[in-house]
């Protein structure tokens, strides 16, 4: 099952008719305007079927929760793990071994300076 963020929902909050322009815009990061102009060029060049699959999806997909997200960072976040998961895993791997990086310096840096501590260190381990 998906993750309640990682899934399409009608955002009726920011919609102007039932929110499925504005639920495809927070799935993509897409600004909802021009998704908006997309629909209309799409039910205009293909002969108005974009009219029935809006009314279709305004009754299949829910309705966005509004606890979903608590703040914008959280939000930009969920809409890079949509567009490409691999990336945002290989992104999430690549910060922890920088942090894991840094604390090794760290500790390099106060067990060298501490004699006592880097005997304590390696008691432990």
């Amino acid at each position: 099952m998906n993750s309640p963020r990682t899934k399409l929902y009608r955002d009726k909050a920011n919609g102007k008719l039932f929110g499925v322009c504005a639920g495809i815009a927070d799935y993509t990061g897409v600004d909802a305007f021009w998704v908006r102009i997309a629909l209309v060029f799409l039910t205009f060049a293909t002969g108005g079927w974009t009219i029935p699959a809006y009314v279709i999806a305004s009754v299949i997909l829910n309705k966005k929760p509004p606890y979903l997200y608590a703040e914008p960072e959280e939000t930009r976040y969920w809409q890079s793990v949509r567009q490409s998961p691999k990336r945002t895993a290989r992104e999430i791997r690549a910060r922890m071994k920088d942090i894991d990086r840094r604390l090794a310096e760290v500790e390099s840096y106060y067990v060298s300076s501490n004699p006592r501590l880097s005997a304590e260190i390696e008691r432990l381990r």
